[in-house]
């Protein structure tokens, strides 16, 4: 996976040493949707980085939390700007609803497009509490899962665009669908990811909207 080094540039780093960051991180990424988080070790991911020490992950991330840290940040980013980019100019910010199937189909095309983000994503909330990973990775991925999509949900109901419903309920309801999504296609590549999206989108429509009057 490419890293965008303009973004490590940010932290006010050379440009040798943003294009090192950026290295480490795509080849940390790329190593645990291989092997998984616990078997993501620095001298793996050394070599898949080709560096010629693992003290050069150490000089720029100090500790295996400091790497995973920037990592999920990383990973966050990359999804972040994909919704972004697929939903440009599709809705206005006040289409709660429009807002809410956008965000379906767009992290069920995720899951084709960015296969590794997806299994460093999985991976991370499997280990979260790993006592030498970053703490707060936690609460981060919840947030990611579900937390943006309650307070969206929440929002929608306070200006009657959706109906009467548990958001906490119906939002972990749409983070397991979509879960469910990336199980069926990691078992099934050939999946019509597109037309889950829908489907799943037309779902969860029906399930918000507001009773007829």
């Amino acid at each position: 996976m490419q890293v965008n080094t303009d973004t490590q540039a940010e932290l006010g780093l050379s440009v040798t040493e943003a294009a090192r960051r950026a290295q480490i991180i795509g080849a940390t990424i790329a190593t645990m949707a291989q092997v998984g988080y616990r078997k993501t070790t620095f001298a793996r991911i050394k070599e898949r980085a080709g560096l010629s020490s693992t003290r050069l992950i150490s000089y720029h991330f100090t500790s295996k939390a400091g790497l995973m840290q920037a990592v999920l940040s990383t990973v966050i980013e990359t999804k972040t700007n994909f919704l972004a980019e697929r939903t440009e100019g599709r809705v206005g910010a006040a289409d709660r609803a429009g807002n809410l199937r956008a965000h379906i189909e767009t992290s069920v095309a995720f899951l084709r497009d960015y296969p590794d983000c997806v299994r460093v994503l999985t991976e991370m909330t499997a280990n979260a509490e790993d006592e030498d990973g970053w703490t707060m990775a936690g609460p981060v991925l919840n947030d990611l899962r579900v937390g943006a999509v309650y307070r969206q949900l929440k929002q929608g109901q306070a200006e009657g665009a959706f109906g009467d419903f548990a958001p906490d309920v119906m939002a972990m309801s749409i983070a397991q669908a979509i879960d469910g999504v990336a199980a069926q296609f990691k078992a099934d590549p050939t999946l019509d990811i597109d037309r889950y999206g829908r489907e799943l989108a037309d779902l969860f429509e029906r399930a918000t909207a507001p009773a007829a009057k």
